[in-house]
């Protein structure tokens, strides 16, 4: 099955994907190139087996961001391309410190536009945070 299709419009749509998918079998893209932009899907805090990263939030928030890098990078770009970011998380109250940490960690000014949303639950039920991200494919013709 290919990697890429093409609207009706005539615009292309490219499936990017890292080694291994972690992805494949829900049937989404990790990513998808579409008209100069790489959209990269909500990326939470697990390792290359699929297991929850533990240590807490902190710990999932990097290994979320970490995600990110690894679809980017199979993209073609880093975090530095990164126009918005979408950041879900349970329990704001006591997370939003960590959540401006992360935000210092992995991003610089100028920095992405950015929403974060806080959520009754994830994906996963030991989930704390999920990020998705869109960024400016600069390689696209």
């Amino acid at each position: 099955m290919s990697n890429d299709r093409s609207t009706a419009a005539g615009a292309r749509i490219e499936k990017v994907a890292t080694t291994p998918d972690w992805y494949a079998s829900y049937r989404i893209s990790q990513a998808v190139k579409a008209g100069g932009f790489v959209y990269v899907s909500g990326q939470a805090g697990f390792d290359e087996d699929g297991t929850t990263v533990e240590g807490g939030f902190l710990a999932q928030g990097r290994q979320a961001f970490r995600n990110v890098a690894r679809v980017l990078e199979a993209a073609g770009l880093t975090f530095a391309d990164v126009v918005k970011v979408g950041i879900f998380v349970r329990g704001m109250a006591e997370n939003l410190p960590h959540t401006i940490t992360l935000r210092e960690e992995f991003l610089a000014e100028p920095y992405p536009a950015d929403t974060l949303v806080e959520v009754v639950s994830l994906a996963q039920p030991d989930w704390l945070i999920e990020v998705e991200v869109i960024a400016l494919d600069r390689t696209a013709a």
